[in-house]
């Protein structure tokens, strides 16, 4: 566990400010979860079979004769807070968190015993164009910071039923190599198949080579999914590769699997790593909750920027948008207003026109940006005073060409 010292806190604290700030255009609000949570919450979020709840905890009984551990993670916590205070039944949640984080493990470069994470969360949030959004503002966040040589990984895990298909055919193909894996793997062959996957054993990792693909239990409807979001990253300009290694070992996992990577950190190399996650509010005694999310390692993000002045930011625009290729559309726009320091919250729910302008009011957004079928056809965009922020409540609404960039720009800064 490090000590910051007051230069190393400066740099901390011009990066906090530029994800504050990022996180703040992009429409997600902070949570904050006690260091300190029954185990069992991370028992069951996590799963007692994995290596963090089984070798890495920091875990006590405290005086009340009750298990302790500091947390190791902050998705379970927030899950937790949001089952907690009923937030899930206020629609969806557009969550972020940051703080340090305990792991009992071996100590190396961009790795500690007490390390900071900084995590984002949608909840409620079950389309692939939700998971274009969350992976588009980990990599611009990454871009806005000055990150060179960066590689997006993705993969889809399936739906639940999917994987039950997979790790059927995973077990019976283990099963007759059993004397063949380490021990660690044999341990896992029924508690968690999937997590052989990711062993660091040389042999075991030599033999899976051979193993069943996932791919070949995945569903049409489950593949047409995953093309589209292929489409949208594509059409924002983000590129990526295809990783079918990459996958995530506990049950709750479905869908959208990423990783953002960096040579520059040797072994390593993962910046941000994230998924969809549908299962686990429900698991942690929720409702069910479609959910999708990242987190980024402080310790290592730090090891890899220079000590500069960043950006500031301020907070504009509501983005209304409606329809099939509105809504793609959209989200390319949003990303474009956001690169010009115009903070933007896109609405993801696919409610009619007037229960969305009805939050943009509530937002407290200046402008509301509108694209539905009709602006989409004609390539224009609407844009509108918002009543909260208009003296006249009977302004005009202003029709601009998409292909006027720099005109879209400049209004919505006057």
């Amino acid at each position: 566990m490090n000590d910051l010292l007051p230069d190393q806190v400066k740099n901390w604290q011009a990066v906090e400010k530029l994800v504050r700030e990022n996180f703040s255009r992009a429409g997600l609000n902070e949570i904050r979860t006690p260091l300190l949570e029954a185990t069992d919450l991370f028992s069951r979020g996590i799963g007692e079979s994995t290596d963090v709840v089984g070798k890495e905890m920091y875990t006590f009984t405290d005086r009340g004769d009750r298990s302790c551990t500091l947390r190791p993670e902050g998705t379970a916590s927030v899950v937790r807070a949001l089952i907690q205070h009923g937030l899930l039944t206020q629609g969806s949640q557009r969550i972020w968190y940051s703080g340090p984080m305990f792991r009992y493990e071996r100590p190396q470069a961009g790795r500690q015993r007490q390390f900071h994470q900084i995590g984002a969360e949608f909840f409620g949030l079950a389309s692939e164009r939700d998971d274009a959004e969350i992976i588009s503002i980990a990599w611009d966040l990454l871009k806005d910071l000055g990150l060179q040589g960066l590689n997006l990984e993705i993969n889809t895990l399936g739906t639940f039923d999917d994987r039950k298909r997979y790790r059927d055919l995973l077990i019976s193909w283990l099963e007759k190599r059993f004397d063949l894996l380490d021990n660690d793997s044999q341990n896992r062959i029924h508690k968690n198949p999937l997590r052989i996957l990711d062993t660091k054993d040389p042999n075991t990792r030599k033999l899976l080579e051979e193993a069943p693909c996932l791919n070949e239990s995945l569903s049409d409807e489950t593949k047409i999914r995953f093309l589209s979001l292929q489409k949208i990253l594509e059409g924002l300009k983000i590129p990526f590769s295809l990783n079918n290694q990459l996958v995530r070992g506990l049950d709750y996992y479905c869908h959208t699997a990423f990783e953002i990577k960096t040579e520059k950190l040797g072994a390593q190399a993962t910046v941000c790593g994230g998924g969809r996650y549908d299962g686990l509010v429900q698991q942690l005694g929720g409702p069910s909750v479609a959910s999708v999310g990242w987190a980024i390692g402080m310790e290592r993000l730090m090891m890899l920027l220079d000590d500069r002045h960043l950006p500031q930011f301020d907070f504009d625009v509501y983005c209304v948008n409606r329809g099939v290729d509105a809504e793609v559309e959209a989200l390319s726009l949003t990303r474009e207003l956001r690169a010009a320091n115009l903070s933007v919250e896109l609405d993801s729910s696919g409610a009619s026109f007037a229960k969305q302008f009805k939050r943009a009011n509530r937002s407290n957004a200046r402008w509301a940006v509108v694209i539905g079928d009709e602006e989409f056809n004609s390539r224009e965009v609407r844009i509108k005073r918002l009543i909260s922020n208009s003296k006249d409540e009977h302004n005009h609404e202003i029709i601009i060409k998409r292909s006027e960039i720099q005109k879209l720009i400049d209004t919505l800064r006057s």
